[in-house]
């Protein structure tokens, strides 16, 4: 295993520009999970808890760079450049988890680099997941549906190339609730695209502790690692 065989896991609670963001208890097991599962994909796995200390050459000996991120995370200049050239050139991919999508609002092209960008939470309850692509590797142990309990977040700003692989149907949700907007493309909650050369999985689940203690949302992610690492159309 050479060091560019890396996985590094940025799981870092920073403050929106317009005030602080909640921490997530998740983040502990969720770096536990993430670490068995890089291991299983034959990766190392390192643990960045904030930019600002990650090594020089990080990212660029990083074959995959995983985000559990919430604010705006402080990326200096270089770290973008580097970590968008990668992910285009293909020798990055990137996986994003939950919160991921509500980060770097600052950054402009952060959005494009994760698929949407998040547009608030008016739920947080049971609902069923219509699977889209039943052969996908993040899916196909699902079945047809998938049963699950989490926070439902809306977006705005999906790629339209985004391929969406869960998505919650309209009548799962109280489209009245207040803050509810329903975009032209509904409620997606896991995608996947290519950025020039690069692979990116996008999964929004994953709110509460309990969801590292799921087979199925660990085989959720593991069959997204393995996509974005080459498996799979």
């Amino acid at each position: 295993m050479s060091p560019a065989d890396t996985l590094v896991y940025v799981t870092q609670v920073s403050p929106y520009r317009d005030g602080p963001a909640g921490a997530h208890g998740v983040l502990e097991q969720s770096a536990t999970a993430m670490a068995e599962l890089a291991d299983q994909a034959g990766l190392r796995f390192e643990r960045c808890t904030d930019v600002r200390g990650l090594a020089p050459d990080a990212l660029e000996r990083a074959r995959v760079v995983a985000l559990f991120t919430i604010g705006e995370t402080p990326w200096s200049p270089a770290q973008k450049a580097t970590l968008l050239d990668a992910v285009r050139a293909g020798r990055i991919s990137v996986v994003a988890v939950h919160s991921a999508t509500d980060s770097c609002y600052g950054w402009g092209e952060y959005g494009q680099l994760v698929g949407a960008r998040f547009n608030g939470h008016p739920w947080t309850q049971s609902f069923t997941l219509d699977v889209l692509e039943p052969d996908h590797p993040a899916v196909r142990h699902l079945g047809a549906t998938w049963r699950w309990h989490d926070e439902v977040y809306q977006f705005r700003e999906l790629r339209p190339d985004a391929r969406v692989l869960l998505r919650v149907p309209d009548n799962e949700l109280d489209l009245t609730a207040g803050g509810a907007q329903r975009p032209d493309f509904g409620f997606p909650l896991s995608w996947c695209f290519t950025e020039q050369s690069g692979r990116v999985f996008s999964t929004t689940l994953g709110h509460f502790p309990a969801a590292c203690e799921s087979v199925d949302y660990l085989r959720h992610l593991a069959g997204g690692l393995a996509w974005a690492l080459g498996e799979g159309d």
